[in-house]
């Protein structure tokens, strides 16, 4: 650590196989710690997952940790412009219950979904994204997120959908760190589709997770849908995302305009199942088969269609 880097705190646990933990208190040190580390080095915020895939075995523990939890520029839920903003470290447990997050219903009920109570107080929304197959990331992708990233060239913001492709592609960049999450607010306060009014403008979202037993597992399957009604009672948006187990999350657009602009209804729930079934890219393990993580996701998204549209 060199002369004038008094603010930057570096924890040495001993020797061997203990990584040395950085502690940077604003985003100018982390941005100037990025280029002096070398080694093996990843960050860390609530570190759930990173301690169960180092005591797993799954992933060798790094010469060096960036703790990001000093940091307060990335923590927090506010309005920026036109955008509701979540600071990566946000932890589950605050989105879950935001006032603010509450125009966004799909993402508080997928921070509910997530492990068990007391892990949702220390894991945080970035570590639950750049794990690239937590259960928030189908929610977020329905409300079209974009990621604001910090790059070794300086701050970039681009797309959850692009994001995620590049997970498939292989561009994306390791030394990059996320900062913030950032959701379009929304045009118009329409009713949810459990209010009592007639079939008109209003908002229709569903959200669910199928784990291996009820409660505190990896989910199956994990799906999430949003659609608006225009005052005609026709689909003037439909925006649907399925993901869940290690498999990576994506939007179904092949799906979605099976509905866009049509008239909507419940008897549209058997039509949709089967669009999901056979877009959704997902795979097989020793828990469930690719077929059926695919059957069920079309199931499930059908069901949720008709218990919302049903009179």
């Amino acid at each position: 650590m060199e002369k004038g880097d008094e603010t930057m705190v570096m924890l040495a646990y001993g020797s061997g196989a203990q990584p040395t933990v950085w502690q940077p208190v604003n985003l100018e040190e982390l941005q100037a710690l990025k280029g002096k580390l070398f080694g093996k080095y990843c960050y860390a915020a609530g570190a759930t997952l990173l301690r169960t895939q180092w005591e797993g075995g799954l992933v060798p523990m790094p010469e060096h940790m960036v703790s990001l939890a000093r940091i307060p520029e990335v923590s927090g839920v506010y309005v920026e412009e036109d955008d509701l903003v979540i600071g990566a470290l946000t932890r589950l447990s605050h989105c879950a219950t935001d006032v603010q997050l509450q125009q966004r219903p799909l993402l508080q009920s997928a921070m509910n979904a997530i492990a068990a109570p007391s892990i949702r107080n220390v894991a945080t929304i970035g570590g639950n994204i750049v794990s690239g197959v937590g259960d928030s990331i189908p929610a977020l992708l329905v409300y079209d997120a974009q990621l604001r990233w910090m790059t070794d060239s300086g701050m970039e913001q681009r797309s959850l959908s692009s994001w995620l492709n590049g997970g498939r592609d292989g561009s994306r960049k390791p030394n990059d760190v996320l900062i913030a999450i950032h959701i379009p607010m929304a045009d118009t306060a329409l009713p949810d589709s459990r209010s009592q009014e007639t079939l008109g403008a209003r908002e229709v979202s569903f959200y669910r997770k199928l784990g291996r037993r009820e409660t505190f597992t990896a989910s199956l399957v994990t799906i999430a849908f949003h659609g608006e009604l225009g005052s005609d009672g026709r689909w003037k948006k439909v925006a649907i995302a399925a993901g869940g187990g290690s498999g990576m999350a994506m939007r179904l657009p092949e799906a979605e305009t099976c509905l866009l602009g049509s008239a909507a209804s419940a008897m549209q729930a058997s039509t949709l199942a089967v669009a999901v079934s056979s877009e959704f890219e997902t795979y097989s393990d020793a828990f469930a088969s690719e077929q059926y993580r695919k059957q069920t996701a079309g199931n499930m998204m059908g069901a949720g269609l008709w218990e919302a549209l049903r009179s």
